[in-house]
């Protein structure tokens, strides 16, 4: 297996630059990974097995079954893009929130960031950031300073920056932290969307919580709206929420030739009890757990406990029931309950999912771990064929393009 499996041609203009309007109206491929359906309508044979069709998404509802459990990562995006200038120059700087770092300072005022440009960006350099973010006038006032303090270890343009609130809030007290990144920051788009004027919140899920921890989206949750959730839940499916804290890896391509060299940042996650329980209640009835998004796949699956006695009956995803550790092989391993935990879960072809039985998914860029991912819940020759069909059709691709349902 090399990286170059996991490439394909894309078209520059199939790249999504905006959201469809309303959210639900995109386009949905179905990849069937059984046997090809029969040929009828929008219906189409792949090469690799299996079938796909073409829908729209709000006819995910239609592949739903009751008693079914959808699984979304409701994480928010932070505004975790800061665009200053530099202290002693005025040199313009762009610095992205990662990570806080509370385990080098407790208040959490370092962060572990993506600065650009980083060459020129050393220990000791500060950058000041106005409020109003990167067009704010020269008169606006600074209502943040970011210090470097030191390089992050195996991270192009990583550093680490001590962040100082400066000024007051409207109240006339001093600001908080939290205050003046609101102040200055703005939610950070996928560097191949260049064209959004539009609304901030399309790039936010409408059933995200209210505290904002991310760097990116859960874009697979994007063409949710409370009315098609609301169907969903009326046809007797189920909805929970996990949290995974998107980081950086979301936009970085796998640089090696041996995909299995890459090296996954960690990310933050949460599992709750409820969760767990719910999966616990579907996979003993005979029903599916479905995955919005990657990023609640790797939640799941990141909660996989491989020691942990097996339920009764195991739970097992389907088409893995024969995995040599599947838990109907070995007797062992169960899905549990994580809180602040962190995960750097790698799946690609091999692996096996041990929870998540469907996914619904974006159209991902080439030589991702996301493309191996999804290689992994069905074949690569299968994704690649899909891909194929969905260039050939012209579907919209990335964070605002169309949809996938993996059944």
């Amino acid at each position: 297996m090399r990286t170059d499996d996991f490439d394909y041609n894309l078209p520059e203009e199939l790249i999504a630059q905006a959201p469809a309007e309303p959210r639900d109206s995109c386009r949905l491929l179905v990849l069937h990974r059984g046997e090809p359906l029969a040929t009828t309508g929008d219906v189409v044979p792949l090469d690799a097995g299996g079938s796909v069709e073409h829908r729209h998404f709000y006819d995910i509802i239609d592949y739903l079954e009751p008693g079914d459990l959808l699984v979304a990562n409701e994480t928010r995006v932070m505004p975790a893009r800061l665009i200053g200038r530099k202290a002693k120059t005025g040199g313009v700087a762009e610095t992205l929130l990662l990570n806080r770092r509370e385990d080098i300072d407790p208040l959490g005022h370092v962060w572990e960031c993506l600065v650009s440009p980083g060459k020129r960006l050393k220990p000791g350099a500060v950058i000041e950031y106005r409020a109003g973010g990167p067009h704010a006038p020269e008169s606006a006032p600074v209502v943040l300073a970011g210090e470097v303090v030191d390089f992050v270890p195996d991270s192009r343009g990583g550093r680490l920056v001590r962040f100082t609130p400066m000024g007051e809030n409207a109240a006339g007290a001093p600001r908080t932290l939290d205050e003046a990144i609101h102040a200055a920051g703005h939610v950070p788009l996928p560097p191949y969307i260049t064209d959004y004027e539009g609304d901030p919140e399309k790039y936010q899920t409408v059933y995200a919580m209210n505290e904002e921890h991310s760097a990116a989206a859960p874009t697979a949750g994007l063409h949710f709206t409370p009315e098609l959730i609301e169907r969903i839940k009326a046809k007797g499916v189920g909805w929970a929420t996990v949290e995974l804290e998107v980081g950086i890896d979301t936009f970085r391509l796998v640089e090696e030739d041996d995909p299995t060299e890459h090296v996954m940042h960690t990310e933050r996650y949460h599992v709750p009890q409820e969760v767990v329980d719910a999966v616990h209640v579907t996979k003993a009835a005979g029903h599916r757990v479905i995955a919005v998004g990657t990023t609640a796949v790797r939640s799941l699956e990141s909660a996989w406990e491989t020691d942990a006695p097996a339920s009764e009956p195991a739970v097992t995803a389907r088409r893995f029931e024969d995995a040599a550790d599947s838990a109907a092989v070995t007797g062992t391993g169960d899905i549990v309950e994580r809180a602040d935990a962190t995960t750097n879960l790698y799946l690609m072809p091999g692996s096996t999912y041990h929870v998540v039985d469907a996914l619904i998914t974006n159209f991902h860029v080439p030589r991702s771990t996301l493309m191996m991912l999804v290689s992994a819940l069905a074949t690569r020759e299968q994704i690649m064929d899909a891909y194929e069909q969905a260039v050939a059709e012209r579907y919209r691709f990335f964070s605002f393009g169309d949809a996938m349902f993996i059944e």
